[in-house]
């Protein structure tokens, strides 16, 4: 088959969605004269902003769910699309695959719709494989020689809207997460400021409006006019493009860690309660993972908690 209009769904978080563009990025150069359309969840379309090569990027507002799951599908039906390939396990995604109604369609086996799939996938977690892997997985037999590294495309704007923060020599800090167990505590952060300071170089915090006043407590405790917060600052593609030329970038098993893979900045990142083993690592060629081994409560399980289920958080208080 030579598909002339595809279609990918993958309506899940930030990470996701990165983790998900070697799959349009391949789809792209295998197909180049293929329309390539892509749904996302509302909040993440940013990401794909100006992209280069997708035609149109379609937003699954998740608040009335009914309602815009209908009146998004009836849009995507209208498409006529050779193949629509899902990459998510959630109900939500599958009936928007089945409204879709192109001519084929994949996905993982672990969708509760996976039945009224074309063709079904395992979802694996087998040694050395990554997200990307298991993704690229649904397109295997049509790529078979896929390249693995996830893609974003700052615009000539959002490389001018960070050129102030780039007179000297910086590094990135991303201290938040949606979980508290997936966050290395404060008190590694601002070990991390203290001794970065001491190459009198800027430390930029890097976060959402909803992180600014956590960040400014960690700037205000670290007492150096060298950390600067751009919590809200700049968009998800800026803040890309600064990690790109950081000295290095520190982050946690979260969104920013992949924003780093797909600028191949340099990035170490904290693994706490969850492990690299699910995944979801570094893929820049310069990463490095810092994390607690040999707790044999860890990982508490695939997600973070709102708290240390042991009440201990060993697995971030011992990180160095």
């Amino acid at each position: 088959m030579k598909p002339t209009r595809i279609l990918v769904i993958q309506t899940a978080f930030l990470g996701d969605v990165i983790l998900a563009s070697p799959v349009w990025e391949n789809l792209h150069l295998q197909f180049p004269a293929a329309q390539i359309d892509v749904v996302v969840k509302k909040g993440n379309e940013s990401l794909l902003a100006a992209h280069p090569f997708l035609n149109q990027v379609f937003v699954f507002d998740k608040r009335q769910k009914v309602k815009n799951l209908w009146n998004l599908g009836r849009t995507l039906r209208s498409k006529q699309y050779d193949l629509v390939i899902n990459l998510q396990r959630f109900a939500s995604s599958g009936i928007l695959t089945m409204l879709a109604k192109g001519k084929e369609s994949r996905g993982f086996e672990k969708n509760p719709l996976s039945l009224f799939f074309s063709k079904r996938f395992k979802h694996e977690m087998k040694p050395n494989w990554h997200e990307v892997d298991r993704n690229l997985s649904l397109i295997s037999d049509l790529v078979p020689a896929p390249i693995r590294r996830p893609q974003l495309y700052p615009s000539l704007e959002d490389l001018q809207a960070i050129q102030m923060h780039q007179d000297i020599p910086y590094y990135c800090l991303a201290p938040t997460s949606v979980w508290f167990t997936k966050q290395a505590p404060e008190s590694i952060w601002l070990k991390l400021i203290k001794d970065l300071s001491a190459k009198q170089q800027k430390i930029y915090l890097l976060g959402a409006s909803s992180d600014q006043k956590y960040l400014d407590a960690i700037a205000k405790k670290a007492g150096t006019s060298e950390v600067v917060n751009l919590a809200g600052k700049l968009t998800l593609l800026q803040s890309a493009a600064l990690m790109a030329g950081a000295q290095h970038n520190y982050v946690n098993d979260s969104g920013p860690l992949h924003l780093a893979s797909a600028t191949n900045a340099p990035v170490s990142a904290f693994f706490c309660s969850t492990v690299p083993e699910f995944g979801f690592g570094p893929l820049s060629d310069q990463s490095a993972i810092i994390e607690v081994k040999d707790l044999d409560c860890r990982p508490c399980g695939l997600h973070g908690h709102k708290s240390c289920p042991k009440g201990h958080f060993r697995c971030g208080e011992g990180l160095v």
